[in-house]
């Protein structure tokens, strides 16, 4: 009987899968200030206290396989790049920068963790981690105190940063 659940490879090394928004880019509200803002404010959005310091660990930690993964829209998607050159965070953290992945609706986020065969991901939305129940072995609900089943709740990056690795 074939079932869902997605037990990594003994032989696949481990790889990442982080969110931008409310993870990497500090946010307002329901989600970043990329939303609603001028491009000037939006390039002013500050990083997610502890994010480029953990990221850093992690590329280091798992070799450079993690991944940035953003659902968005052309817009944001095209400040999301700005953002990310002008804060030198490919420079900073050691993250290629073809470890990017854009994707239109939330649902499409799992997929795409499937694709690049992350085993932990790392997203501020319940629902985005719900859809990869089965899927990602290791989930962690950002900016949470509490999870769902199958979930990790880490409030911040100090707290999160122990779960991914």
């Amino acid at each position: 009987m074939k079932t869902n659940t997605r037990v990594p490879h003994p032989l696949r090394p481990s790889a990442i899968g982080i969110d931008i928004g409310r993870v990497l880019i500090a946010g307002d509200g329901a989600d970043t200030s990329f939303l609603g803002h001028d491009e000037d404010r939006a390039m002013r959005a500050p990083e997610m206290p502890g994010a480029i310091e953990s990221i850093t660990r992690l590329v280091e930690a798992f070799d450079g396989r993690v991944w940035l993964v953003s659902k968005c829209g052309p817009r944001v998607e095209a400040r999301t790049r700005k953002w990310l050159v002008g804060k030198r965070f490919f420079e900073r953290t050691g993250m290629s920068e073809r470890n990017l992945r854009f994707c239109r609706e939330r649902r499409d986020k799992a997929p795409i963790a499937v694709d690049l065969g992350l085993d932990r991901f790392v997203d501020d939305r319940a629902d985005v981690l719900r859809a990869m129940r089965g899927l990602v072995p290791r989930l962690v609900l950002f900016g949470a105190a509490t999870a769902e089943p199958g979930m990790s709740a880490a409030p911040d990056w100090r707290r999160a940063l122990p779960l991914l690795l």
